[in-house]
């Protein structure tokens, strides 16, 4: 039986995306890819969840977006990371670290 893809958790999105923008700068599709790939096919980052998730980063200063050619020669909008958005990195990381703590101890839990 194969081995289901995860579910993101709501939220968790963003922290991927910031955290994946914070090793460089990349356009939406090799975001998407990135996540995939660190994630060995866990996550299953579709164009179709992380394209909306970057226009909303971008309407909220957390990453900055510029026309530029990928590497195979087409139009494609390359994101960075903003000062905001590697502080707002910060704050998400800290709000996943307790929800994985939490998680952790609710799996223990012996009675």
């Amino acid at each position: 039986m194969a081995a289901k893809k995860a579910d993101t958790l709501r939220g968790t999105l963003d922290l991927m995306i910031l955290r994946t923008l914070a090793l460089a700068p990349m356009h939406g599709f090799g975001i998407a890819q990135r996540i995939v790939q660190i994630s060995d096919g866990t996550i299953d980052a579709s164009p179709g969840s992380v394209f909306p998730a970057l226009y909303r980063l971008e309407q909220k200063g957390w990453i900055r977006g510029e026309w530029g050619v990928s590497e195979n020669g087409r139009r494609a909008r390359f994101y960075t990371l903003t000062a905001r958005g590697r502080r707002q990195m910060q704050v998400e990381r800290r709000n996943w670290d307790r929800v994985a703590l939490a998680m952790q101890k609710i799996l223990k839990a012996t009675s």
